[in-house]
């Protein structure tokens, strides 16, 4: 259009640059048009949606205008950003429904959570309790371990969640008195499909929680359940629940045997370091977290006893 009108931009004048505008959005619609139909027969549906593109190359057109005119005028030139703040308007609107969306579908997750940390309480009083127990703990071994922000949260609700697929156990071998026979034992060891199953139908980063709560009895050394997992392939809050499992496990009566003490559990974890546990996992757990769980804690700061491993406890700590 400025070739045909044989002008420069700063000298052509509003009416040749608006018709030069016109003649580029024109050929763009043109161009678009036959190249849909030709790579997407003739479904136009796409290229209609796209038409907030011309929208906004035309708010921005008021401030080139302005540039390509060599406009002083101070308030034809003040003029020609309102379009431009228009459309930054619309943006900030568009950017705070997206982060409201955002909340909101992050609070629906949490009460999903919540009502499912109720559900498993309401199944089974043990376990609900012994789920929100090992939070706190996972908790402040994750914040020891330097976890984000991020995989704190799906730490939370995995520590949560862990045995929700309890739910789908009958209850006769969840509350069983004595040891699990082997067909029962392999009845329980489903759990943790299960759990992963429920989470994933709730969608969202709840997937990412879900493959947490599938290998928290995953074992260090490759001998747990059920993709026999080992070393660093376990997710790290896997392998912090499986620790903050089985210490809360110990810690606890069972219907199988009474709590053990604290220094019974602690050189359990010890012995198993490097077997059922991530060795680190054990020693920042040792370290920082158990001393708090015995009725004389020793004050902040003080060097904890630290146990000589000894096989006190044949086997994994059932949890």
């Amino acid at each position: 259009m400025l070739a045909l009108a044989h002008a420069e931009p700063s000298h052509a004048g509003a009416p040749v640059l608006l018709a030069a505008l016109g003649a580029q959005f024109v050929a763009d619609v043109l161009v678009s048009s036959v190249r849909f139909r030709i790579t997407r027969g003739a479904d136009l549906s796409s290229l209609v949606r796209s038409t907030w593109v011309y929208l906004i190359d035309a708010a921005l057109s008021g401030i080139a205008l302005a540039v390509a005119m060599d406009v002083h005028d101070a308030p034809l030139a003040a003029l020609s950003l309102v379009p431009l703040l228009g459309l930054l308007a619309t943006f900030a609107h568009e950017r705070h429904r997206r982060l409201e969306s955002m909340l909101e579908l992050s609070s629906a997750y949490r009460c999903t959570a919540l009502v499912l940390g109720d559900v498993i309480e309401a199944d089974d009083g043990y376990t609900g309790e012994h789920c929100k127990s090992v939070v706190s703990l996972a908790l402040e071994l994750a914040e020891h371990l330097g976890l984000s922000p991020e995989r704190q949260r799906n730490l939370e609700f995995a520590a949560l969640l862990h045995d929700v697929g309890k739910i789908a156990i009958p209850k006769e071998i969840i509350n069983k008195s004595g040891k699990l026979d082997p067909h029962e034992w392999t009845i329980i060891k489903t759990h943790t499909v299960e759990g992963q199953k429920m989470l994933e139908r709730v969608g969202g980063f709840m997937r990412q929680v879900g493959q947490i709560v599938r290998s928290h009895h995953e074992r260090w050394d490759g001998g747990g359940y059920p993709d026999g997992l080992a070393g660093k392939a376990i997710p790290l809050e896997a392998r912090i629940i499986t620790c903050c499992d089985t210490w809360n496990a110990m810690r606890t009566d069972r219907p199988y045997r009474n709590a053990l003490s604290h220094d019974v559990a602690v050189a359990a974890l010890v012995a198993d370091a490097g077997g059922q546990f991530d060795p680190q996992v054990v020693e920042t757990f040792v370290r920082v977290v158990a001393p708090a769980d015995q009725p004389d804690a020793p004050p902040a700061g003080a060097a904890p006893t630290v146990l000589a491993p000894a096989p006190l406890i044949a086997g994994p700590i059932e949890t």
